[in-house]
């Protein structure tokens, strides 16, 4: 053996995410994972979304862990607007721009792999399935290989791509629970990212399998569809979720939660008898509807903490954050029983907390992981994206949690009725009872599973 050969390393692993919260969060968490098993990992990012990554995950201290790499790079100028919460589409269109100045990141990412390539005798690229192009150049080198990472279920991946999947349907729910309204994509993308989606999603034919955030416990049936699907072209397909700490009570220091003032409040309320409401970082509610969501929730009598932020925009640390007001006099109102947080909130902490007995969510897949892994069940508010299908996964076959607001009326605003009703059901009947108790189970399942 040579002597370089003696000073590489058995493999190395390569995270390429797109610079966009729900993304990076979850790549972050698998860096985690992999370096667990002693291989070095090297992520990579813009400089801004690398310090968004660190300074947004939770569980854990990506700076304590030696063995991970942050590989910062810059992309052209781009101009982010700011979002549109009148828009018809709730799809944030506003980080289009974003989307795509990262594909300029190709040069330096290649430079960065040839690089790898000499100092390990393995190297595995993970990227997001929307960051094909920029790591496209690894089929250079000799010792390179990549995996696809998808950011949503399996689920929304079969509705996608398996016209069979549809046909599975009775098998996993009840006969007619789901109609073709729950399963239209009508409405959750626009022109311009299907067209960025299809151009990234050219490169995977390059990669030698696939990743996905979730586990059989969760989705089995959906695995192994696309399992079969990827072994027709000699190629792997790999569930190594939950990708986010279990036992995120003994992962997190006590001292640095104690700055957030939501933490502090749960602590003094008794055992699943909080609702969390977050509808994530790419979602704007209109003016009316935080007006009737205010309401709902007053009405419904409920404990809650509310996340109430507009949406990230291309540079969280620069761009302006729009304060978000509420009807006069509503907190006053609410003290002591509700607390609205308006800074960044440590979703999977909260999550973790036993106070919190629900999650009113917009159903982003990283929501529902962390939510699902926590035993907490879901009030679904789907708004774009994926987060219909996951809707549908949560409500009709999962089970572990129920609707607020159906696919089929997305463009009609949610009155206060309805989420009080929605919030009621969950949280104050036998119903509710028992969508926590599969939550529950379910949560610890797949906890086991992740551990062994």
């Amino acid at each position: 053996m040579a002597a370089g050969d003696r000073n590489r390393t058995p493999a190395a692993v390569v995270m390429v995410p797109l610079p966009l919260q729900g993304h990076l969060n979850q790549l972050l968490h698998l860096s985690r994972l992999v370096s667990d098993q002693n291989i070095p990992v090297h992520f990579v990012s813009t400089t801004i979304h690398c310090r968004q990554a660190k300074l947004r995950v939770q569980g854990w201290d990506p700076l304590s862990v030696t063995s991970i790499h942050f590989h910062e790079f810059q992309t052209p100028p781009f101009v982010s607007p700011p979002p549109n919460p009148n828009s018809t589409t709730k799809f944030p269109s506003h980080l289009q721009p974003l989307c795509e100045a990262v594909v300029h990141l190709r040069h330096p990412v290649a430079a960065l792999l040839r690089k790898l390539s000499y100092t390990t005798h393995r190297l595995v690229v993970i990227h997001d399935s929307l960051m094909g192009s920029v790591i496209q150049d690894f089929v250079s080198l000799p010792n390179s290989e990549s995996y696809t990472f998808h950011s949503v279920s399996a689920f929304t991946m079969s509705m996608y791509t398996l016209g069979t999947i549809r046909k599975q349907l009775d098998k996993l729910t009840e006969p007619q629970t789901i109609s073709k309204d729950h399963l239209s994509f009508e409405g959750c993308f626009t022109s311009e990212f299907k067209k960025f989606t299809s151009m990234q999603h050219e490169y995977a034919k390059l990669n030698s399998g696939r990743i996905y955030n979730s586990s059989k416990i969760i989705e089995q049936p959906m695995l192994e569809l696309l399992e079969n699907e990827e072994k027709k072209r000699n190629k792997k397909l790999w569930a190594l979720g939950p990708f986010n700490p279990i036992d995120i009570k003994k992962t997190t220091k006590r001292g640095k939660d104690t700055n957030y003032r939501c933490l502090k409040w749960l602590d003094k309320q008794e055992s699943n008898t909080v609702i969390l409401v977050s509808f994530g970082t790419t979602t704007s509610l209109t003016k009316e509807q935080i007006i009737e969501l205010a309401i709902g929730l007053e009405m419904s009598e409920q404990k809650f903490i509310w996340v109430m932020r507009d949406a990230d925009k291309g540079n969280v640390f620069r761009d302006h954050i729009t304060r978000l007001e509420l009807p006069k006099g509503y907190e006053d109102r609410i003290k002591g029983r509700g607390l609205v947080v308006r800074e960044w909130a440590p979703q999977l902490e909260i999550l973790a907390h036993p106070a919190t007995g629900g999650f009113m969510s917009h159903c982003g897949w990283n929501s529902c992981m962390e939510s699902i892994s926590m035993g907490v069940p879901i009030v679904a508010w789907p708004m774009h994206s994926d987060q219909p299908t996951n809707a549908v996964l949560v409500t009709k076959i999962l089970k572990v949690g129920l609707a607020v607001k159906d696919w089929a009326w997305r463009d009609e605003v949610v009155v206060a009725a309805d989420v009080e009703k929605a919030v009621k059901r969950l949280m104050g009947t036998k119903e509710g009872e028992e969508i926590r108790k599969r939550a529950v189970e379910m949560g610890g399942d797949s906890g086991a599973a992740v551990s062994r």
